[in-house]
């Protein structure tokens, strides 16, 4: 199954070709002038620089003309047209669109193309064992997510790896500082080493506050800090009862995530940290030193990766402080080594903050001069930052950071206002008008990132994000919906789907809307750009809006096939919305 511009982008590739230039100079490609055409091609000007090379003097439009005239017979073309210096201005028939809406409609997926199956990590989340989730967290988990579901769209085996924070100093503080609260629990005893309770002693609260009280204890005291540090040395050399609280602290917090991540709409099939591959490090070290990768430095093992001629220094990879400690690097490598024997990759997608830039550069190149890894294999997905109205990265009146609930909260509280503003939902009940608002909030707040460029930073404006005009999450939810009412209301009378007869130029043009669907999926997965995705979605809703305007259907007097057509075509839509919707992980409401 083609799409509309599929099939013309062979049309005219082949009348380029059969004319004696390559093909891909007649490539045709969405108008930049949709007003005067839906498609163009503009190889005659290519076409007549390399006539021009072999000593032929040919006029631009004069091989535009040809084309046209060898396009002429073609039966999806309604139409050709010669603008400017050769632009050739291309109107498919109204017969090629009817019939690629009948092919979307009989499509499960819509029209999106599947590739050959790859398996594929996403790694996003990055939470943090024993700290709330916060404001931080929301644009990996956001457009990780979508991502995510982009590419399994595309008949790939996605794996979702949170990858938490749950190793190193912060450990340390955890178990020391309970140490000293609760110095009689069985973890603390060093003759113990097996048989410790199977209930944790802290829940989340407790982990919340125990760990910026030895935090901040330990920025002021060296004394207190040497205490964690002990601590953290003796967790990660395998002490029982520390190993002990750790799968607590760990258990614990996971069931904490999973409800704020769940809240979100986030879902992830690993839930893997950086302490589950630390008994890889010991093997994968002497792997690297075996194969004179990594060196002693200044007491520290490293791995230069610095490459030749390159104008930017690239510091070398840290696998060892002198004290012995290892690092991000080491337990990042380590993760790639896990990977790599389960589920082995065809590629890696780390959808982390851009700051974050230079840290994976430095261990894709040490992964790949190991030899785990083909460059091309592994990507960082950077992203900007969500900002508050003084332009740095938001945060709270009193300049601490927001929790993720707070932030829910803060979305769920403007949609109720402005559904209340709007009068939508006056008189539903109070459950189901809550669960709309906590819809509409949440897509308002997805909707509002994702449109963006991911590396894009913009200002979060609750106002701006809930409203129910413009290129808004709100205003897609509310055109879904109203497709919803006029399908209940079409049922409720009797009518019936039909066979799309596309004769308005209304109806077209949401028909070309529709076309571009499985493009701005593969578009979206390929550059891992959610944004794509929500602005085909929004053509769809503006496209729809003028359909239902222009296009009468449950109006008294419209003819019964026309009234079957077009609801056919607006069930396509509400079809291709949803699914577009559900891909950038926003819920459609029933009703509104």
């Amino acid at each position: 199954m083609a799409s509309i511009l599929s099939v013309l982008d062979s049309a005219t590739r082949a009348v380029f070709e059969d004319m004696g230039f390559p093909a891909d100079i007649g490539s045709t490609r969405e108008s930049d002038r949709p007003d005067m055409a839906p498609f163009q091609c503009n190889g005659a000007m290519a076409a007549a620089g390399m006539a021009k090379k072999r000593g032929e003097k040919v006029n631009p439009r004069d091989i535009a003309a040809q084309v046209v005239e060898r396009l002429s017979a073609n039966a999806a073309i309604e139409k050709l047209d010669i603008a400017g210096p050769g632009f050739i201005n291309i109107h498919p028939t109204a017969a090629a669109m009817s019939e690629r809406a009948a092919e979307l409609i009989d499509s499960k997926n819509c029209g999106i193309v599947q590739e050959t199956p790859k398996t594929i990590v996403v790694d996003y989340g990055g939470a943090n064992v024993a700290k709330p989730m916060h404001v931080g967290h929301l644009r990996s988990a956001v457009i990780g997510e979508s991502i995510k579901r982009l590419l399994r769209a595309q008949g790939n085996t996605v794996i979702g790896d949170v990858h938490m924070g749950d190793w190193g100093l912060q450990m340390g503080h955890l178990i020391s500082e309970l140490e000293i609260e609760q110095p009689s629990l069985p973890y603390f005893d060093v003759k113990k080493t097996s048989d410790f309770p199977t209930e944790s002693p802290v829940t989340m609260d407790d982990l919340a506050r125990l760990y910026p009280k030895a935090s901040n204890a330990a920025k002021d005291n060296e004394d207190r800090m040497e205490v964690s540090r002990s601590a953290t040395a003796e967790l990660q050399m395998g002490r029982p009862g520390y190993t002990a609280l750790l799968n607590h602290f760990i258990d614990v917090s996971v069931a904490a995530l999973k409800i704020g991540y769940g809240n979100l709409g986030v879902e992830f099939d690993l839930w893997k940290g950086e302490a589950c591959v630390d008994p890889l490090i010991p093997d994968m070290i002497e792997e690297l030193r075996n194969k004179g990768i990594a060196e002693e430095d200044d007491g520290a093992l490293i791995i230069r990766v610095e490459e030749e001629g390159e104008k930017t220094d690239v510091p070398p990879v840290m696998l060892l402080a002198s004290s012995g400690a290892v690092l991000y690097h080491t337990t990042d490598l380590a993760t790639l080594v896990d990977r790599k024997a389960d589920p082995n990759p065809d590629r890696i997608v780390y959808v982390v903050d851009q700051r974050q830039a230079l840290h994976f550069e430095q261990v894709f190149r040490a992964a790949v001069k190991a030899g785990w890894y083909e460059r091309e294999q592994l990507f960082h997905a950077g992203f900007g930052t969500m900002n508050g109205a003084d332009g740095k990265p938001f945060k709270t009146r009193e300049g601490g950071v927001l929790r993720l609930e707070d932030l829910l909260k803060i979305m769920n509280e403007a949609a109720a206002k402005r559904l209340s503003e709007s009068g939508i939902g006056a008189d539903f009940e109070p459950e189901e008008l809550t669960e709309i608002a906590r819809k509409v909030g949440l897509a308002a707040l997805k909707f509002a990132d994702l449109q963006n460029q991911r590396m894009t930073n913009y200002v979060f404006d609750p106002d701006r994000f809930t409203a129910f005009e413009g290129k808004t999450g709100p205003y897609l939810l509310y055109a879904a919906v109203r497709i919803k009412s006029l399908l209940r209301k079409a049922s409720d009378h009797g009518a019936k789907f039909g066979i799309i007869n596309a004769a308005e130029p209304a109806e077209q043009q949401l028909i070309l809307a529709l076309d571009a669907f499985g493009r701005a999926v593969a578009s979206s997965a390929e550059k891992y750009a959610p944004h794509i995705l929500c602005e085909h979605i929004y053509r769809v809703a503006q496209s729809f809006s003028r359909f239902y305007s222009d296009c009468p259907i449950m109006v008294e007097g419209t003819p019964e096939d026309l009234r079957a057509s077009r609801l056919s075509l607006a069930k396509l839509t509400l079809t291709q919305l949803e699914m577009g919707l559900d891909l950038l992980g926003i819920e459609t409401p029933e009703r509104m």
